[in-house]
């Protein structure tokens, strides 16, 4: 399974931005999905999760951002509006069988990021 996401760039403090994770590659079954963050200095974190029981979003970034699938099931969203600066990251999508987790390590396919600027 490969994952490429695309759509980072910078951005106005208020402003909007569309991640996309293009996924390719074997046919997971029973999966879930994530959106996964890193600041320079800071431990990466978890933004958005999703699997087929539902979808939870970071008190960080709730009200502002929300994940969702196409339904080919092929790419992986992440709308982001009322940016912060404090979203400046690097901004991953990640994927594994079974449910969905926080834990970056659990995810057994990741991309190699895409980076937001808020300024």
């Amino acid at each position: 399974v490969q994952l490429v996401e695309s759509g980072g760039g910078s951005v106005q403090a208020g402003g909007s931005l569309r991640l996309s994770c293009a996924r390719s590659g074997a046919t997971l079954t029973w999966y879930s999905m994530g959106w996964f963050r890193q600041a320079p200095g800071k431990e990466r974190e978890g933004v958005a999760v999703m699997d087929s029981l539902g979808i939870t979003i970071a008190d960080s970034v709730k009200g502002r951002f929300t994940i969702s699938e196409d339904n080919a099931k092929t790419t992986l969203y992440l709308q982001m509006s009322s940016l912060k600066p404090e979203d400046t990251a690097m901004y991953y999508c990640a994927a594994k069988t079974g449910r969905a987790s926080w834990s970056w390590w659990e995810y057994t396919y990741r991309g190699q990021g895409t980076q937001v600027t808020v300024s």
